[in-house]
């Protein structure tokens, strides 16, 4: 049996992501979007994350990790890989960053790929509830789910 997140699980990562930005600061994150490529930008984001979640409980941080999985598969595509650019691991990282953009530019990018940005990676989304869980409790957490985050493990987007 295959575990999806719930919509409540996702609502709640969605807002997270939001706050995370507010707490970044004004502009940051639309800075990044026009194309102008800042590490720092993505971390101070990344910052503003873990101290947001550093006092979750093991479920709430899998149930987070299992809803960045989710939303890393499903755009696991041909179609997007093609604006991103990118190898296996670059594309993932491409897709961390379409994901730490929020969910506004997630499902713009969803429904058309041209919107992605191309060369923009943030590596760290891509696993980040699954390292601090297990920092904090250790291991990965098993999200039940049943798929992968890996690049072209969608059999869906490259066929």
């Amino acid at each position: 049996m295959t575990t999806l997140p719930t919509d409540t699980e996702a609502a709640r990562f969605w807002a997270l992501i939001e706050t995370a930005w507010e707490r970044t600061g004004s502009g940051a994150r639309r800075a990044l979007l026009d194309g102008e490529f800042d590490d720092d930008i993505l971390d101070r984001f990344i910052d503003a994350l873990l101290s947001l979640s550093t006092d979750f409980t093991s479920a709430e941080l899998t149930a987070l990790d299992r809803v960045a999985e989710r939303a890393l598969y499903d755009i696991d595509r041909a179609d997007i890989q093609e604006i991103t650019d990118g190898s296996d691991d670059g594309f993932l990282y491409a897709r961390g960053f379409i994901v730490a953009m929020g969910r506004e530019f997630y499902d713009a990018v969803r429904a058309d790929p041209e919107a992605a940005v191309p060369d923009a990676e943030c590596e760290r989304m891509c696993y980040f509830f699954a390292h601090l869980h297990d920092k904090l409790y250790g291991g990965f957490p098993e999200t039940g789910s049943g798929i992968s985050r890996e690049t072209a493990s969608n059999p869906a987007g490259w066929s």
